[in-house]
């Protein structure tokens, strides 16, 4: 088995410190990696996008829900809007767009544990967002990003059945030493659940890439 059998990249334009804009479009990043399967983030789920994506196995689009706005100061910024009524009409979008476009197969909840403290979705109401994605499609897939110092069972208590995919990330690159003990502890927590793994190339605390020894020590 290789990556390409089972490997996803993130595709679409972020605006990170200390990275200049991509010469990659949509749909080009996997391309370059050799995969075939993407997780849409940062951009409008629509028709052209998805048009864009037509030919890559499978999608996962991001449903955050991250925007591009113009500040008074001049330039490009982006901000998040994680709204209970905003990420639930986005869930809906994607379930409604997957039954043109096949290959659409879920949706991810970038940063979940952060977005949903920051506007105050409680247990009970993050099913809505849940019941969304699934209205038009009920085979869609949610994926939720969880952090690796985000691993306590309480926290995630009451969640756990509206998180059919859990996509883990090691935030700090240093701790990425620690990564078969959080493995099991992600395990413990999510015991029926697939772990898909992230890996990420560029550590934003450190404002720089991922030293390649600690690459090495993950894969």
């Amino acid at each position: 088995m290789k990556l390409r059998d089972i490997g996803w990249i993130w595709e679409g334009q972020g605006l990170d410190p200390g990275v200049f804009p991509s010469i990659f479009g949509v749909g080009e990043g996997a391309e370059y990696f050799g995969l075939d399967r993407v997780q849409f983030m940062f951009h409008p789920n629509n028709d052209l996008e998805m048009r864009k994506l037509s030919d890559k196995k499978e999608v996962v689009c991001d449903i955050s829900k991250w925007k591009f706005y113009n500040p008074p100061q001049g330039g490009t910024a982006h901000q998040v809007d994680s709204s209970l009524e905003s990420v639930a009409r986005e869930a809906e979008n994607v379930s409604r767009l997957s039954t043109n476009y096949p290959n659409i197969t879920g949706a991810i909840h970038d940063d979940m544990k952060g977005l949903v403290e920051k506007s105050k979705i409680s247990v009970n109401q993050y099913g809505k967002i849940y019941d969304a994605l699934k209205k038009h499609n009920p085979n869609l897939k949610l994926w939720s990003v969880v952090y690796t110092h985000e691993l306590d069972a309480e926290v995630w208590a009451g969640f756990t059945p509206f998180m059919d995919i859990i996509n883990l990330w090691v935030w700090k690159s240093e701790d990425l030493v620690n990564l078969e003990e959080d493995l099991d502890r992600c395990r413990m927590i999510f015991p029926d659940k697939p772990i898909n793994l992230g890996c990420y190339l560029r550590d934003y605390t450190l404002v720089a890439p991922v030293p390649m020894d600690r690459l090495k020590h993950q894969w």
